[in-house]
């Protein structure tokens, strides 16, 4: 049995231009200083990390690594959630997407997804090269308008949906299998691959990928009424990575899951820091410990009402308390003797 490392703390939520959250040095610090033994990294925001960089220079991934493990925390994954969201976008969210590309591809659709597959293959490259063996990413979305059948959906619509989704992400899946990494799906709304269902629909047509895997997140398959616990007994041995985010789910004769177009502090269903929600982590962890998950616990911090600081800062302690330090040995070793096949017969009347 193997116990999982943390805790560690997804960044993304907390980088911005003031300090000390605005460059490598200080937010590695901050980090430590609130108890982390690591960080996961996004990779579109270059006063953190340089991509290109990442990929190209030797001196540039030893100063990088060796600033965070100066400071106290190793760094678990890169991620690029945002780039990944981009390999595929139905038309209607063009607009709002644009956002998270260069202003050169805005406008192009065609463009602005050959500029995120280029992202995605230069993280494959760069956790390769910074000796990281998964990444985390969204697998983007061409079918999500179309969630709910009404009116019926065309015939073969999702299924063409799918087969383009996979037809995209086989070369990155290729090229992670060359690079040794793990490519980690978030399973979350909002992208094709959003429950157990869609991410099977998926394997089926990349030809069960050997790294085509998941990043677990309960908070999402609580907000949707998912089973997650269930979930890890059937997908564990593609479970390679673990946010650790709270969520809870409070419907009312006026709103359930789908939230009535409200804000996220008026939904029946939102996220909340660690311990303030309904996730049972309790059992979450012990499932892991059970499935020898061996990666990080990584705290991403979401939630409507808590400041954000005072989120990082209790999530540490909450993951720290909950990791499984697993027994090297049974309970009841104490009480076995040595093997006597001799004896074993008697008692079997053999």
């Amino acid at each position: 049995m193997k116990t999982m490392q943390g805790p560690a703390l997804f960044l993304a939520q907390f980088i911005s231009d003031k300090a000390p959250f605005n460059n490598w040095n200080d937010i590695t610090k901050w980090a430590a200083g609130l108890g982390y033994a690591g960080v996961q990294v996004p990779t579109n925001v270059p006063s953190i990390l340089d991509l290109d960089l990442a990929v190209d220079s030797p001196a540039y991934r030893d100063e990088f690594l060796g600033i965070a493990r100066q400071n106290g925390v190793a760094v678990t994954e890169l991620s690029c959630h945002l780039q990944g969201q981009l390999v595929a976008v139905h038309p209607a969210y063009d607009a709002a997407f644009d956002a998270f590309a260069p202003a050169a591809v805005h406008g192009n659709p065609k463009a602005r997804q050959a500029w995120a597959e280029d992202q995605v293959a230069k993280t494959i490259r760069a956790s390769a090269a910074l000796g990281l063996s998964a990444m985390a990413t969204f697998s983007g979305a061409l079918a999500w308008p179309y969630l709910y059948p009404w009116p019926q959906r065309a015939p073969g619509l999702v299924e063409t949906a799918f087969d383009t989704l996979a037809t995209r992400w086989r070369p990155l899946l290729d090229l992670a299998e060359t690079h040794g990494v793990d490519i980690c799906y978030e399973i979350h709304p909002g992208e094709d691959l959003h429950d157990g269902v869609t991410f099977e629909m998926f394997l089926d047509r990349v030809g069960q990928h050997n790294r085509a895997n998941m990043l677990y997140d309960p908070s999402h398959y609580l907000l949707q009424q998912l089973d997650y616990l269930q979930n890890i007994d059937i997908y564990h041995q593609r479970i390679r990575m673990f946010h650790v985010k709270d969520a809870e789910f409070n419907p009312t004769g006026r709103q359930g899951v789908y939230g009535g177009f409200q804000s996220w502090v008026d939904r029946a269903g939102r996220f909340r820091s660690l311990g303030d929600g309904q996730v049972d982590f309790r059992s979450i962890f012990s499932k892991l410990a059970q499935y020898d998950f061996e990666g990080w616990a990584v705290v991403e911090w979401e939630c409507a009402l808590k400041h954000p600081e005072d989120g990082a800062r209790e999530g540490a302690a909450f993951v720290r308390d909950h990791i499984i330090r697993v027994t090297p040995h049974a309970f009841d070793d104490f009480a076995a003797g040595a093997v006597n096949q001799q004896a074993i017969n008697k008692a079997l009347g053999l």
